[in-house]
């Protein structure tokens, strides 16, 4: 049998460690090498050697909200709810009945304001009037029967509508009352330019005694009127029904803390973002930006800056993680989006301002 030197052995298998040694230390030496020049790169950038600009200008957490801001519909009285017609996602326009509260005794206190008023016209009619005085007289009572008769328009309307939102509502009856609605306004807006006009003419004499109390009479009238309608909470602008707390039975109160119903603009949505202190002096009106989701992890959503507050304030959006100082003090910037992106109100978002050289080359938003 062949017996191996064991001095030859040991040598053999130094030389095959050599061998692979030297392969692996050459195969390691591109990434070695790779490594160090970005490394000197970055050291180099930090002390100010290299001539390349950070990527973006600034960047801020931000949230998604309607183009016009979140609007919290509160209850202009206090009230019981009586009726919730206002539905999350429902496309409303300016004037929709969303609540409607208990009037208590209002409409007892609207006939007796009907009664006085119709008792005091009598009382003046039995003085008869002349030239200015007359011409007064009659713009006077033009305007009355314009408001007393777009006041039933409105309750006519609001009937209409809250009756189309009940289960199995008709929707026929509100475009009809909506433009018997529009209708009344622009007559009463009419007539109340007319009056204005009338007494602005020179030579208008004092009223009398009778024609004092037919003006209490009246005003005491419009102002049951204004009282009723404030028992009916409503759109302020055409929009979207964003989320909906009044509930049936419940009290309703004039505070933003008791909103009844959340409504915004989306038909185009903007970002509130807040930028940190040491960032403020990078941001300008027309600045683009670039907003990134992480609902949206693969698309970036184009966007410019439309206002930049005054003054610097407290954050109000949460980030997530150790990314900011509870201290710190931000500046708040509105963001447009361009078109209609798909995101969400209340969405958390990151900005990224693009530097205003490059944002100059960017399109204009939309």
């Amino acid at each position: 049998m062949l017996k191996l030197d064991p001095t030859f052995s040991a040598v053999t298998a130094a030389a095959v460690a050599a061998i692979a040694t030297s392969v692996m230390l050459n195969q390691l030496s591109p990434r070695l090498t790779a490594d160090a020049q970005v490394m000197a790169g970055g050291n180099a950038y930090a002390a100010g050697e290299s001539k390349m600009p950070p990527v973006w200008a600034a960047s801020a957490t931000g949230r998604v909200e309607p183009k016009d801001g979140e609007v919290r519909i509160a209850a202009e009285v206090p009230g019981r709810i009586v009726e919730v017609s206002a539905t999350t996602n429902d496309k409303v326009q300016a004037g929709d009945v969303l609540v409607t509260l208990d009037g208590g005794d209002l409409a007892q206190k609207l006939i007796a304001a009907q009664s006085e008023a119709l008792v005091r016209v009598l009382e003046r009619d039995d003085e008869k009037a002349t030239g200015p005085a007359l011409e007064r007289r009659q713009a006077e009572d033009a305007l009355n029967e314009s408001e007393r008769a777009l006041f039933q328009a409105q309750q006519a309307f609001d009937s209409a509508y809250v009756a189309s939102k009940r289960p199995g509502g008709d929707d026929n009856s509100v475009k009809p009352a909506r433009d018997k609605l529009t209708e009344a306004t622009k007559k009463a807006r009419a007539d109340e330019a007319a009056l204005a006009a009338v007494l602005a003419k020179p030579g208008q004499p004092l009223p009398t005694r009778v024609e004092s109390s037919l003006l209490v009479a009246r005003t005491d009238l419009a102002q049951v009127e204004n009282a009723i309608d404030r028992t009916r909470v409503r759109a302020p602008l055409d929009g979207t029904i964003l989320n909906v707390w009044a509930k049936t039975g419940e009290m309703g109160a004039p505070s933003n803390d008791a909103a009844l119903v959340l409504f915004g603009d989306v038909s185009s949505m903007r970002v509130r973002a807040e930028v940190e202190e040491r960032d403020v002096t990078k941001i300008r009106v027309g600045q683009r930006v670039v907003v990134r989701a992480d609902g949206y992890p693969d698309k970036d959503f184009e966007g410019v800056v439309t206002q930049v507050a005054p003054a610097l304030g407290s954050p109000r959006i949460t980030t997530r993680g150790p990314r900011r100082p509870n201290d710190v003090e931000v500046l708040e910037v509105l963001i447009g989006l361009d078109g209609t992106p798909p995101l969400l109100t209340g969405m958390r978002v990151d900005a990224f301002f693009r530097h205003e050289a490059s944002a100059s080359a960017q399109p204009a938003a939309k």
